[in-house]
């Protein structure tokens, strides 16, 4: 298909410059031929459909036709228009002003700075998280799919590979192949199991690997042999490329990139906290590695593979609500025991039988002049003390000091922040000095958190101790 003219018009679009022409698809800027404005800026995607292209072009674009206006978010592009794929197929779609890390990357990116790493990680993982509520993965996440706004948020583009588990998966009847980019592509979509959100952690963990040391983990294979391998091989640890990254950058790095999807974070919520706190990364075997493992080990995960059956994955949304994390509110002043034992009670419960669910024990303290560390120590102290009883196997627990004269907003602001699934805090107070406004805390937080909140009340025994003998 050749390239459309500049100034032409296509179904009341005006054609603008022709800003990519890659392999799948040509990107030209677009406005209203009527003179009207748009109210964002806007670019039309056409395919390419030549003889020598491959069918895996066509199918690609009617995949992103059906799963572009179901999107919503500010990380995904606002859907405009699609022309009919007997005449002219193209979609046209919000176009937004940034840099894909491939920009980054190719502009002499590679060995970037941690603490920009981190925050690009983070928030691609709030990104990913957002798509994967929508029932959606992604499965093509790369460099040149992932756009950094000026303001630092990201946009997720190229869905022409993705999965809506709510939607025929044309990929898989179309072509029974396993689709992706091959340095990208993780384990389980080797196999030609597609929908498993965990699918999108590892090419992120791929991302972060190139980021931090220039180099691939797992190579450019074009062999379908060469793909296999990716059941079973260990990628050398980042400090091996690069002895100066943090154990904590590793951990999360090796963490997304198992082999094993069960192994890696259980979803982009959970790897966007650990971003977000890498002080409280617990630092494990894979973090503290220099050296690729022995031929023993590689022996030993090569036999693993060859005896694992991928089963289907159930919907994205079930299964990000079936690890939630959950952010317990614990007040430190005007409390009393009653109400912390109920308030411990509520959250073992939440926790409940969700394997991998996440606690953040949170206090909020005035915000401190002097001595500020010696502060939050005490409050952490205080935190770790009231956990210490729960049951906490198979959960992550990590501690929060939060410095704030409204106890109100600097918990919501948390939970909004930090992907919370789950406030459990007390029904009557928060440690507020002003007894005029205990009873607003709760309720303010009731009434604007973005995600359920659970009002603990004094519970048994303490009512049967505080009664006649």
């Amino acid at each position: 298909m050749k390239l459309l003219e500049r100034a032409s018009v296509v179904d009341g679009f005006v054609v603008g410059d022709c800003m990519h022409a890659g392999g799948m698809a040509h990107i030209y800027r677009v406005g209203y031929a009527n003179g009207r404005a748009a109210p964002f800026p806007m670019a039309m995607k056409v395919p390419r459909m030549t003889q020598g292209d491959g069918a895996e072009n066509i199918v690609s674009f009617e995949v992103e036709l059906q799963i572009m206006p179901v999107l919503r978010g500010p990380h995904v592009p606002r859907f405009v228009a699609a022309g009919d794929l007997r005449t002219l197929p193209y979609i046209v779609m919000e176009y937004f002003e940034g840099q894909t890390l491939q920009a980054v990357l190719d502009a002499g990116g590679a060995r970037q700075e941690v603490e920009r790493i981190r925050q690009w990680a983070a928030a691609l993982a709030q990104a990913v998280h957002s798509l994967h509520l929508q029932n959606v993965c992604h499965l093509d996440l790369k460099p040149a799919n992932v756009l950094v706004r000026p303001d630092g948020t990201v946009v997720l583009l190229d869905f022409g590979l993705s999965r809506h588990a709510q939607l025929p998966d044309l990929l898989a009847e179309e072509l029974r192949l396993a689709v992706g980019s091959p340095p990208w592509i993780a384990p389980e979509q080797v196999v030609g199991v597609r929908g498993d959100p965990r699918s999108d952690l590892f090419a992120i963990g791929v991302i972060l690997y190139e980021l931090a040391t220039g180099e691939l983990p797992f190579g450019d294979p074009q062999t379908a042999g060469g793909l296999r391998q990716r059941l079973w091989a260990e990628p050398a640890p980042p400090r091996q490329h690069r002895p100066d990254l943090p154990e904590w950058l590793q951990e999360i790095i090796l963490r997304c990139l198992e082999a094993e999807a069960d192994r890696r974070y259980p979803s982009a919520a959970h790897l966007a906290f650990d971003l977000a706190h890498p002080q409280q990364v617990a630092i494990t075997a894979r973090g503290r590695r220099v050296r690729r493992a022995g031929l023993r080990e590689q022996a030993r995960r090569w036999l693993w593979a060859a005896g694992l059956h991928y089963q289907p994955s159930a919907l994205p949304e079930a299964q990000v609500q079936q690890v939630p994390i959950v952010m317990a509110a614990v007040p430190h002043h005007d409390v009393s025991d009653a109400t912390l034992y109920s308030l411990r009670e509520a959250v073992q419960r939440s926790l409940g039988t969700r394997k991998g669910a996440r606690l953040a024990c949170v206090t909020v303290i005035a915000p401190v002049s002097a001595d500020e560390t010696v502060a939050h120590r005490r409050y952490l102290g205080m935190l770790q003390q009231w956990a210490q009883p729960l049951a906490l196997d198979g959960h992550q627990v990590s501690f929060h000091v939060l410095e704030s004269g409204d106890v109100a907003q600097a918990l919501l602001r948390y939970a909004q922040g930090n992907q919370v699934s789950i406030i459990v805090m007390g029904a009557a107070t928060h440690g507020l000095q002003m007894q005029r406004l205990i009873a607003t805390v709760p309720i303010r937080v009731a009434m604007q958190a973005p995600c359920t909140v659970l009002l603990v009340k004094q519970a048994l025994p303490f009512e049967r101790l505080a009664g006649p003998a």
